[in-house]
């Protein structure tokens, strides 16, 4: 008689035949979904006192799920948004018990029928053009850090790369030839080529000899010669941020990430009238319908809407002919 597949055994292979081996998965969703299981293991360790090993699946009941996604929100101070991303990997590996344990079918069920919270949509954060010069002029240009970071945000601004696929960026990525550009693979594994600006091909053109690098090697490395990271990337533009802020004062009252940096490319696409569906192919969007957001974020596009209407108070004149012949065709 077959034994019943263990949790741990269950989460294992989710892992590795579902993610890995039938998904081929990214590493960037392998490591979200790992995140949420350290989080629900952690949070299961406490409440049950029980160690990750000793879990079974009728431990993550309902009821237990929704306890852990209410921890995220009141005492990890996670918004709805993250919530709804810790439950989407939870939902994942409960529809593979589902297929892969049909005796378990219902108690996974239960489990995908929690839905996701609802959350309020805010406007997009992006840079004006001023705000940008002034950041780009914040590095030191002395210093070898410094050039690789106003290289690395120049690259970011003009090409609105999301964080992942600058930091993954080798030196062989970039050709500066003809046609100049730069190859990345982007979600769902899919390759694009973004192409350079004037000033983007100098920066590179100067960076890449100081650099030295292998094709292979990292085209904007760590001081240990590493890729840089998120976390890392993060920290060197809040420093630029704060920099710029004497020069534009404007950005203190702005909150400035690496995706804000793909934001402002999108706006100034759209400000300067680039169809929609060029900037979802540029920014490697699934759909089209992901650029609505520029489309309300955008309050030169409505005050355009709204120059061509008229006030409440102003009388509306009615129709005079200016010419004989215009006069005699209207009296017809």
């Amino acid at each position: 008689m077959k034994l019943q597949v263990t949790f741990p055994e269950l989460l294992q292979s989710y892992f590795i035949e579902r993610l890995i081996g039938q998904r081929n998965a990214s590493p960037n969703t392998v490591a979200s979904h790992r995140d949420t299981f350290r989080l629900l293991l952690g949070f299961a360790n406490r409440c049950l006192h029980k160690v990750p090993t000793e879990l079974v699946l009728d431990d993550l009941d309902p009821a237990f799920i929704v306890r852990f996604l209410d921890h995220l929100e009141k005492e990890r101070n996670n918004c709805s948004r993250s919530r709804n991303v810790r439950l989407a990997a939870i939902h994942s590996f409960f529809a593979y018990v589902a297929f892969q344990e049909p005796s378990l079918c219902a108690s996974a069920q239960r489990v995908l029928a929690i839905p996701g919270k609802r959350f309020k949509s805010k406007p997009i954060d992006f840079l004006t053009r001023s705000e940008i010069e002034a950041l780009l002029e914040a590095p030191d240009q002395t210093t070898w850090a410094g050039r690789r970071d106003r290289t690395l945000l120049l690259v970011a601004v003009q090409t609105g790369l999301r964080v992942s696929e600058l930091v993954s960026l080798c030196c062989k990525d970039v050709a500066l030839e003809t046609g100049a550009h730069v190859r990345c693979t982007g979600k769902g594994a899919k390759e694009r080529c973004t192409p350079l600006r004037k000033e983007a091909i100098s920066a590179l053109r100067k960076w890449l000899p100081e650099r030295q690098g292998k094709p292979e090697d990292a085209l904007f490395p760590n001081a240990h010669g590493q890729s840089l990271s998120r976390d890392g990337v993060e920290y060197l533009l809040a420093k630029h941020v704060r920099t710029a802020h004497a020069r534009c004062p404007s950005l203190k009252s702005k909150r400035v990430s690496p995706h804000v940096l793909r934001h402002s490319l999108a706006m100034d696409m759209l400000q300067h009238g680039v169809d929609r569906s060029v900037i979802a192919l540029w920014l490697g969007h699934e759909s089209m319908n992901t650029t609505q957001v520029y489309l309300h974020a955008n309050m030169e596009l409505k005050e355009q809407a709204l120059a061509k209407t008229k006030p409440l108070n102003t009388k509306y004149g009615r129709y005079r002919a200016t010419d004989a012949l215009l006069t005699f065709l209207q009296g017809l």
